[in-house]
Formats: structure tokens, C-alpha cells, sequence
């Protein structure tokens, strides 16, 4: 199999000075609470995935086309609007728990923070959780 390049590939840029440049700092302080729950959960050092994403881990998967590609086993991305934390499966299986998180929107394998005080970071640290167990 041939491994294929996406766009958000991992990078060598620093993990600390992209923090550092994020302007809103409410923003900068729940990524640094992020940065330090997922460090803690998945044991794995932080690598900058394209130009936004911190990501722990990797993994290879295969679509179904046969193509092969690199990602992370969970991450998150602090943009304007929120916090966007990636998991690598299906968080509407998860309703009980998204229930009990606090305020949310989810995607497919994305769960949308517009603050992370205002969510239970015991029910956080579950989700992210099975999302590094899943390699």
C-alpha cells in the first residue's frame, strides 16, 4: 500500500508557541487545560497537525478505497467560535455521556467547547479517553 499525504499531516512546529499565539485568552488558557488533560491521558507528547490541530498519538488506517493514511488518535483545535476536541469514533454513540458533559455540539468524531469550565471535565476525560484506547 502506498501511504497517502492529507492535508493536516504532523509537523515539527512548537506545540508551546502555537499556544502562545493564540490572542484570545480565555482560549489560550482552555488549551493549555487541554493540552495538559490529553499529555496526562494518552502518556504521548503533543505534535501540531497541519497548522491548527494538536494531536497525540498515531495510528494508520485504510479507507475504503484502499488508500492509506496517518492520524492521531485524539486532539483538538482552538479555534474563534470554540474548542473543537477530535476523537476517533462515533460520538453520537456516546449520548449518555454528552448528556452529562455540559454544554456542546458534536460532528461525527468532533465535540464543539465553547468553554471549557463550563463543561464536567470528569465526563471530558472519558470521552477523550476511549478515544486514545482506539488504535
Amino acid at each position: 500500500m502506498i501511504i497517502k499525504t492529507l492535508a493536516n499531516v504532523e509537523t515539527d512546529k512548537s506545540v508551546p508557541d502555537f499556544i502562545d499565539a493564540i490572542s484570545n485568552k480565555r482560549r489560550q488558557a482552555d488549551s493549555r487545560k487541554l493540552l495538559s488533560i490529553m499529555q496526562e491521558i494518552t502518556g504521548k507528547e503533543p505534535k501540531i497537525w497541519g497548522v491548527s490541530i494538536v494531536g497525540f498519538g498515531k495510528y494508520k488506517y485504510q479507507r475504503k478505497n484502499g488508500d492509506e493514511y496517518e492520524w492521531f488518535n485524539v486532539g483538538f483545535s482552538p479555534g474563534k467560535a470554540h474548542l473543537t476536541v477530535y476523537v476517533m469514533y462515533d460520538l453520537k454513540e456516546e449520548e449518555d455521556l454528552l448528556n452529562q458533559l455540559g454544554p456542546n455540539k458534536t460532528g461525527r468524531g468532533c465535540l464543539y467547547i465553547k468553554r471549557l469550565e463550563e463543561v464536567d471535565e470528569k465526563v471530558l476525560r472519558k470521552i477523550i479517553s476511549k478515544s486514545d484506547r482506539w488504535k
